[in-house]
């Protein structure tokens, strides 16, 4: 699993704790910063998972050249 896809869990997690915590306290700035790492959080996963999807093309295609270097 990429770092970022974990990196990514944890600002959205953050950011969701913060959030409604802004909103239980009526505090704006908290909870707008939330919305914010959830933002951040998501983009983090998506580039995680980019690059896992990447890594596992380049390993098929690997595999693939080193089963048919065999034959």
């Amino acid at each position: 699993m990429d770092k970022n896809r974990i990196d990514g869990t944890v600002d959205k997690a953050k950011g969701s704790i913060k959030e409604t915590a802004g909103k239980a306290f009526g505090n704006d700035r908290l909870r707008t910063e939330g919305e914010a790492d959830k933002v951040k959080g998501s983009i983090k996963d998506a580039a995680g998972k980019a690059a896992d999807a990447a890594r596992q093309g380049v390993d098929k295609a690997s595999d693939a050249v080193h089963r048919a270097s065999k034959h």
